[in-house]
């Protein structure tokens, strides 16, 4: 680490050099101005976000020693009653965004530029589930927004008229390793919302195009209160009006499902509404209360999807929720990856399963959803406007539904299968060897995977073990012995694609068995990887070699 800046009287902060080929970008990105503006906002809000994770351990000891499952609260049972509140109204950009391009990691400069010029209504900005969170990343991937928003780039259309940026900063379980903060590193999504804040914030602003943001991984209404503070104090301090900043939450936790109406309301003055995805909620399920054996979640590949009774009341009552608060509710992202010829039975099979998986989302009522492939973009559009009518579904107040604890909580039925757990071993490998690569998602089988695939993945992994659950083939027991022996016949088979980087792949099996077999269930899987010293002492040859050919790549 060296001083980059001296800062008179007791302040102290310390930021890593440039990553070797980022001069320019560094000094763009670390002005004094944004350094002090830095220093500052995590001065002000760094204990509160410790105090955040400590509720979230303190919450879940608590689950764990009483055996209680989640209900929805009675201290603030005066919210959900009073039936008079509203969020602040949709700002005009956001009021149709049928089609988002999600997982967008903006350090990839061209697929950035590709989406920007695409005819999606939003960008899904992703520092979070879609991107490796390196140093080289991070400055990369601002320094892009920043071109973007103060129209930088050639031949792509001015901010206002570009699909709309909804900015997600990395979630609160992560932290920012190159910057010290009163002797302590930095968290990551105040890293991230600071600089992006500070740089772009007005801009977006004046040009009626932001701030806007999406929330990962909020795990409670104190966590959303925490949020809207950070969002006034950063209004005043840079001199912006109350409430410009609009914010998506991410409800990706079983515990969120309850408190929905509570985020609601602490946002209420910065809400761009509720997001519902399948694969890190239905993890979260593993991460709460993967220990008890009424809660084994049944093989993903075979017996999870949004149709089951957990998920679809999930998704219904979310949808109910906001639209009785003049918010807006977003569907998850497809994640198929369309084949190159628009003719072949194959093109014409991925379409329509996405259209049929899509369709639902729309008939429960949502505003919009995300894509990955910009092939899907505007077939998509389509969907929404042969099946809705005018800008959002915010008319649909789903009346009809009435949501229990036990329809959030009801596990589907169904066993494991040998294909679903190789499934998930090869997921779990490959995606912690894209993030020794520094990339944050990869193409497997036809579909884009990024950290919430890999959390369900190993999530599964880890819980059929703890329970010693029997295949539905031929009844072995997923044992130690039998996932190791599989982890060798995966990696035996993706060898033949990454020849040239045996030894990551290897490296990548070590890391994954290793989080597989812990006694006790590592929370995160990013924030394992991101304290693993193999990734951390990995980052300085990595920023080179991120988008070597060695990591299957998918047409942008």
């Amino acid at each position: 680490m060296e001083d980059f800046i001296n800062m008179s009287g007791p302040l102290s902060m310390e930021l890593s050099p440039s990553p070797s080929g980022l001069e320019e970008e560094f000094k763009t990105v670390f002005t004094r101005e944004s350094l002090l503006f830095l220093h500052e906002l995590i001065s002000m809000f760094d204990e509160e976000v410790d105090q955040v994770l400590r509720l979230r351990v303190s919450r879940k000891a608590h689950l764990d020693l009483s055996g209680d499952l989640p209900n929805f609260l009675e201290s603030t049972s005066h919210i959900r009653r009073d039936p008079a509140w509203r969020v602040l109204p949709t700002p005009p950009r956001l009021q149709r965004r049928h089609v988002d391009v999600g997982d967008l990691a903006p350090c990839d400069t061209q697929r950035f530029i590709k989406a920007l010029l695409s005819p999606a209504q939003g960008i899904q900005v992703d520092f979070d589930d879609g991107n490796c969170p390196t140093y080289f990343n991070q400055i990369k991937g601002i320094h892009n927004v920043l071109k973007a928003v103060h129209n930088h780039f050639p031949n792509v259309p001015h901010i206002s008229k570009a699909p709309v940026l909804m900015l997600r900063p990395r979630a609160w379980n992560m932290v920012e390793h190159n910057m010290m903060v009163e002797g302590k590193e930095a968290p990551g999504p105040l890293f991230d919302f600071g600089l992006l804040m500070f740089h772009c914030g007005k801009t977006l602003f004046e040009n009626k195009s932001g701030p806007f943001f999406y929330l990962s991984k909020v795990e409670s209404f104190m966590e959303a209160r925490l949020w809207n503070k950070i969002f006034v104090w950063t209004q005043e301090k840079l001199g912006l009006p109350l409430g410009c900043i609009k914010a998506t939450v991410l409800i990706e936790n079983v515990l969120a499902a309850f408190e929905m109406e509570e985020i609601l309301y602490e946002l209420r003055d910065h809400s761009a509404g509720l997001n519902c995805g399948i694969w890190d909620y239905s993890a979260s399920f593993v991460n709460k209360f993967g220990h008890r054996q009424n809660f084994l979640l049944p093989d993903r590949s075979k017996y999870v999807n949004m149709e089951k009774r957990f998920l679809r009341s999930y998704m219904d009552l979310l949808v109910q929720t906001c639209h009785r608060r003049g918010a807006l509710a977003t569907g998850g992202m497809a994640a198929l990856l369309l084949p190159q010829d628009p003719l072949s039975d194959s093109h014409q099979r991925a379409l329509a399963s996405v259209t049929r998986l899509k369709l639902l989302e729309i008939e429960a009522g949502v505003d919009g959803f995300m894509v990955y492939d910009l092939g899907l973009i505007e077939p998509m559009q389509k969907l929404f406007q042969l099946h809705t009518e005018g800008d959002n579904q915010l008319h649909q107040l789903r009346d009809d539904v009435t949501v229990t604890p036990d329809d959030l909580l009801s596990m589907p039925s169904g066993g494991v299968t040998l294909y679903g757990l190789k499934y998930n071993i090869a997921v779990g490998v490959l995606f912690i060897n894209a993030w020794l690569s520094g990339l944050g998602h990869f193409f497997y089988r036809g579909q884009v995977e990024d950290s919430a695939t890999a959390e369900i993945s190993r999530s599964q992994v880890w819980q059929w073990i703890r329970h010693q659950t029997r295949l539905e083939d031929d009844s072995r027991v997923v044992s130690r012995r039998l996932v190791t022996a599989l982890t060798h016949e995966v990696l035996m088979e993706l060898s033949v694609s990454f020849f040239r980087a045996k030894q990551r792949l290897n490296t990548a099996a070590d890391i994954f068995l290793e989080v597989v077999l812990k006694r006790d269930f590592p929370e995160f899987i990013t924030s394992y990887l991101n304290q693993d010293h193999t990734f951390l002492s990995s980052q300085d040859f990595r920023q080179v070699e991120a988008l070597e050919a060695d990591i299957p790549r998918h047409k942008l």
